[in-house]
């Protein structure tokens, strides 16, 4: 059926709420809008389905999202009644419309008589994976767009181990939400009938509790923090979003009591009107916290997401100004602190295992190398670390330490199987006790690291291809890319190409199977002057993630490498 046929559909429908009629009144005067937003149905990727607040299939309202949880209630009926029993957690962030969306599949679920665990208001997206496992649920629903602009917001799909569902899961709910011909017609019982029946229950003051009482094991040296701890001012900032719901009680059960928050971002809104983007790897979201920070005279600033997964840190530098933090080298201070406590309690066993996507930092593995442990590469998304924990627990061959990614993911105990920032928090937190312990910065920390181990620098940058074309456009391009086999990259001999599509790795003109990942679409080049380079078309946005790692003398140095290298990707994907 053509976009403009959809769209009228659209238009006849009888039970569109007003403010998508108007949206659909207005934004239906242009053509090139109605061909995006009609011409295909949302894309459930790595991170099941964001978009825009808009009307269409190809967007994120109210009937797509009820066309996605239809999908879910027909796979769960086909796994029987206990499935149907064990039921569905459901969170939402502060976005607008989530509270709504959460409600509308919880009502769409219930009406299948499936029994739904609804959160009573916001909360962290790692308090719903923990809340799968710990209320042992068949699936979890978090209606979020993380750490996207405020026109935007999604669906996040977890299985019943707390992850984030795999590709070939996902598919198959996608399969099962396709079926779904008439996306206005699907039924949702009514709240206070689902109540009387018993299948709906809401949650919230007994899984926050039992979530806080977890992330007592993530700090490891409390007498340390204990001692020290009152050497510090921290500026908190949850971005206007879910981290303000637990990070009090979380930072002062753990000894942490100097937190100040940054008032004006601790409002829960959705406009998010301090910051374009609230993405903690943005200088420009820690202004307010700069401002505080120097009026309080504090030196480390920690800022979560509005869903609470991701966690950035901005560290003051000699000279006094602020230094953001990338993700991979926060996830570097905090490696190194576990491996340095561990050596010097005497429990560093070699059967530490720290693991990783393939787009991040290599220097976390220098330095676990270093210390003579385990390191394990995993494909981008959190759910293969999950998977990671799951087989390591399951062979009895390694004992997880941390998992990270370059996004400002991390993970210590797996009681949650999704980034955490608020475990992220609590561990940054406890790092900057450890240099206040010994008269030293973060900042002092991570330059001692590089003395050491030499400076690595990694940006990732986001190549936009918008539009229904857009698609399209990075399958063309990833395609003409592993027919080109590039032999150089801004003047700097490619030596090595893994290529985890076809799951070839080429060296020297020969090939090999590149085992141990499932099928991605992604592209990684290694360089012989140490940097590499990674290509990955995004699953849930219209862009291709262009990563870069280099390896220089100095910071000032790397930073301009790595600068190069984006700017020569980005005359290469035009």
């Amino acid at each position: 059926m053509l976009a403009k046929e959809i769209y009228e559909q659209w238009q006849a429908a009888t039970n569109l709420p007003d403010y998508l009629q108007d949206q659909l009144n207005t934004l239906g005067k242009d053509e090139k809008w109605i061909e995006d937003a009609f011409g295909q149905n949302i894309n459930f990727g790595t991170a099941g389905m964001r978009g825009r607040l808009e009307p269409g299939t190809n967007r994120i309202n109210l009937f797509t999202i009820g066309r996605v949880t239809e999908g879910w209630a027909r796979l769960i009926d086909e796994n029987g009644e206990e499935a149907k029993k064990r039921g569905v957690a459901i969170s939402f962030d502060s976005r607008y419309h989530s509270r709504e969306f959460a409600e509308h599949a919880a009502r769409i679920l219930g009406a299948h008589g499936i029994h739904v665990y609804l959160f009573d208001d916001l909360r962290p997206t790692p308090e719903l994976s923990f809340a799968v496992r710990y209320l042992h649920t068949f699936a979890g629903i978090n209606i979020t767009a993380s750490h996207n602009a405020k026109q935007y917001n999604g669906y996040k799909a977890y299985g019943e181990d707390g992850a984030q569902m795999a590709p070939e899961h996902a598919n198959r709910l996608f399969a099962y939400a396709q079926k779904v011909k008439d996306i206005f017609s699907v039924k949702a019982a009514p709240v206070p009938q689902l109540r009387a029946d018993g299948l709906l229950q809401l949650i919230g003051e007994d899984v926050d509790e039992a979530y806080l009482e977890h992330l007592k094991q993530v700090n490891i040296d409390t007498e340390m923090i204990k001692q020290n701890a009152d050497k510090l001012k921290i500026i908190y900032t949850p971005l206007h979003g879910t981290g303000k719901m637990l990070y009090d009680r979380a930072f002062r059960q753990s000894g942490f009591d100097n937190i100040i928050p940054v008032p004006s971002q601790s409002i829960i809104d959705p406009e998010f009107p301090t910051t374009i983007k609230p993405n903690p790897e943005y200088r420009d979201v820690f202004k307010s916290g700069f401002k505080l920070a120097d009026k309080v005279n504090a030196n480390v600033i920690i800022a979560t997401d509005p869903d609470a997964d991701r966690m950035g840190a901005a560290v003051r530098k000699d000279n006094g100004d602020f230094q953001v933090l990338t993700g991979n080298q926060i996830a570097t201070l905090m490696a190194y602190y576990l491996l340095v406590h561990l050596k010097e309690s005497g429990k560093l066993d070699a059967n530490y295992e720290i693991v990783t996507s393939v787009v991040s930092s290599a220097l976390p593995f220098k330095i676990a190398k270093d210390f003579g442990i385990k390191t394990k590469h995993v494909l981008t998304g959190f759910k293969y670390i999950g998977e990671e924990v799951d087989r390591m627990n399951k062979a009895q061959d390694a004992k997880f330490l941390m998992g990270f990614e370059e996004s400002y993911g991390y993970l210590f105990k797996p009681f949650a199987r999704d980034k955490d920032a608020m475990q992220g928090a609590l561990m940054f937190a406890e790092v900057a006790s450890y240099y206040a312990s010994k008269n030293m910065t973060v900042f002092d920390g991570l330059q001692e690291i590089w003395k050491k181990y030499g400076v690595a620098y990694e940006i990732t940058k986001a190549i936009e291809m918008p539009g229904i074309g857009g698609q399209k456009k990075m399958a063309e391009l990833m395609s003409r890319l592993r027919q080109e086999h590039l032999s150089e990259i801004n003047g700097a001999k490619v030596v090595k190409i893994q290529d985890f599509e076809e799951q070839i790795t080429t060296e020297n003109g020969n090939s090999e199977a590149l085992t141990g990942f499932p099928k991605s679409n992604v592209l990684k080049y290694f360089l012989d002057d140490e940097t590499w380079v990674a290509l990955r078309p995004s699953g849930t946005e219209p862009v291709i993630k262009a990563y870069v790692g280099v390896n220089r003398k100095d910071i000032e140095t790397a930073e301009k490498a790595a600068e190069d290298y984006q700017d020569a990707l980005s005359r290469l994907l035009k």
